[in-house]
């Protein structure tokens, strides 16, 4: 596929996850009253390295020639199948974020009257927001043919789930107890149980 064209399909899958999909959510974030939870050092961290990866640097890629050294070239059927899964990638962020709907925070915290959501696509996967995280980038190493800004979204995203995951489920066990341990027998975690 074209650098240009896969330049051009990349930006609007971007565009689609951060300003259709998840801009509103930010908004309607800020209005709602969360438990003060601290915010650790390595949340933050974690958090910057995300996004250095699957925005910054794609950013840097589509904007300037500064990494231009790591292009290569993507057989169609690769780029094909990455835009395939950045569709389905923000398919599922989006109706993550619907399902969800108050009870979504950005960080790991609490809404005041939180709920344990267990209907829409939370019936079947525990944490459909980080699935649809990795379909989009991986979608992005697809879509992207540089070693660089192709891979950086995977590497940062990747930190921050396995530095992430475990800690919010201890804290939903914390806060539904039972609940969730039944949540968690009957939903996989990123996929659905067979």
């Amino acid at each position: 596929m074209d650098t240009f064209i896969s330049k051009l399909i990349y930006l609007v899958g971007f565009i689609t996850t951060n300003v259709l999909i998840r801009g509103p959510r930010v908004k309607a974030y800020k209005r709602e009253k969360f438990q003060a939870t601290p915010t650790t050092r390595q949340d933050r961290i974690l958090f910057a390295v995300t996004l250095i990866g699957a925005c910054l640097i794609p950013i840097l890629y589509l904007t300037t020639p500064v990494f231009r050294f790591a292009d290569y070239t993507l057989p169609l059927a690769v780029s094909l199948t990455g835009i395939a899964l950045m569709i389905l990638g923000n398919w599922l962020f989006w109706r993550a974020h619907v399902d969800l709907g108050v009870n979504w925070s950005p960080t790991i915290q609490m809404r005041e009257g939180h709920e344990l959501i267990t209907r829409g696509i939370y019936r079947h996967v525990r944490h459909p927001m980080y699935a649809a995280i990795w379909l989009i980038v991986l979608s992005q190493a697809m879509i992207l043919p540089n070693y660089v800004a192709g891979w950086s979204g995977v590497l940062g995203f990747g930190l921050l789930y396995f530095g992430r995951v475990g800690k919010e489920e201890q804290m939903m066990l914390g806060l539904f107890g039972k609940a969730y341990e039944e949540y968690m027998r009957k939903t996989g975690r990123l996929l659905p149980k067979f």
